[in-house]
């Protein structure tokens, strides 16, 4: 089994599922990288907040050169990452792109380097970027399994993406409900209280609300604390299976 089948788009999200954090999944890649291409170091760059930052490395050259690129705003890394084109420098020393930065990368002991973009033109551009001793080292590796790697990575990140916002809509969603549950227990008790209507309790807490200049919802959990001398009992949101993409209890 070559590279290319060894990380494959399956192979990628399972990753995601299985790691705790964006941080996490693109260890999982950096060193997936290093062992598929034998590099001295490997990192992946991401930009955040409108600057270049490499979120995880592996390997004692990759930090030292990208920080020495962020510091002077190019490089091969930072090129990579801004036209989202793949960026080969085949021998620093014959090199005469990017200023200072080939012949500090020389004297690194680095001779060449690789950088494949990931997730290019979005708002979370990165790329991947491997660096070797000798010359135009990543000839002898397999570019293809490299490139399936950066291009599943950009799935990988958006996937990654997906999960963090829909575990922020089912944290919103329970709120919502947890709100609604305390205003209904508040309901009943001004209805029983003034015998009326909900519509009608729920004026009165609405007015109340407003002159105390309190939210709705706390002002309904004061009332019910102050009545049980306990907090309100609140649901717990659980995903339906379809949300969660496992079955349900009945395992139907």
């Amino acid at each position: 089994m070559n590279g290319h089948d060894r990380y494959d788009s399956s192979q990628i999200h399972q990753w995601v599922l299985e790691t705790d954090s964006v941080e996490d999944f693109l260890q999982t890649l950096a060193d997936a990288a290093l062992e598929l291409s034998l590099a001295e170091g490997a990192g992946v760059t991401l930009e955040g907040d409108g600057r270049p930052v490499t979120v995880v490395s592996v390997g004692p050259p990759a930090p030292k050169l990208d920080e020495k690129q962020y510091g002077q705003d190019e490089g091969p890394c930072l090129q990579a990452l801004r036209t989202g084109v793949e960026i080969a420098v085949h021998d620093m020393l014959g090199e005469s792109r990017w200023g200072d930065y080939p012949a500090y990368a020389a004297a690194c002991g680095i001779r060449s380097s690789l950088s494949l973009p990931i997730a290019p033109h979005t708002h979370t551009a990165g790329a991947l970027n491997l660096y070797f001793g000798p010359p135009a080292a990543f000839e002898h590796t397999d570019l293809a399994a490299l490139r399936s790697l950066a291009a599943q990575a950009t799935g990988g990140i958006a996937l990654a993406r997906r999960i963090s916002d829909t575990q922020e809509f089912a944290d919103q969603l329970q709120t919502a409900m947890q709100s609604r549950s305390v205003i209904d227990q508040a309901l009943g008790v001004i209805m029983g209280q003034r015998r009326c209507t909900a519509q009608e309790a729920f004026g009165i807490l609405r007015s109340a609300s407003q002159h105390r200049n309190i939210k709705l919802r706390d002002l309904c959990t004061q009332m019910i604390t102050n009545l049980t001398g306990e907090s309100p009992t609140l649901p717990e949101f659980r995903p339906s299976a379809g949300d969660a993409g496992t079955e349900g209890p009945s395992g139907r």
